[in-house]
């Protein structure tokens, strides 16, 4: 079992940045494809970002493209998204997840943490 723990979400106006950060425990991560998924009001969850279990590879959306950036490190279990330049359509609950499937589709994925709530005001 994985236990998925994010933290750093909070308020900040349009054009600020956030680094979320998510801690695993329980079983090492270097062999799961990480990634962040969002869920805002009224909205289905959805795909931001992900990452290969080697760290070589990595994934965004259109939307986030060129403004957020994931990275991981292994060696202290730890993912992280650095956000920048966010706008107001960027507020969502974010949850950081891991999967034993090299490329998860929509929800495929084994461990989710409880979420944290990025609110960009305009």
């Amino acid at each position: 079992q994985v236990q998925l723990v994010e933290s750093g979400g909070g308020l900040v106006q349009a054009g600020g940045s956030l680094r979320l950060s998510c801690v695993a425990s329980g079983r090492t991560i270097r062999r799961y494809t990480m990634a962040w998924l969002r869920q805002a009001p009224g909205k289905e969850r959805e795909f931001v970002t992900a990452i290969s279990w080697i760290g070589g590879s990595t994934y965004y959306a259109g939307s986030v493209k060129g403004r957020f950036t994931i990275s991981r490190d292994n060696t202290k279990n730890t993912l992280s998204l650095q956000m920048d330049n966010l706008k107001p359509e960027d507020t969502a609950v974010y949850y950081c997840a891991a999967s034993a499937k090299a490329t998860p589709q929509g929800d495929e994925y084994d461990y989710w943490g409880q979420g944290t709530q990025v609110t960009v005001s305009s």
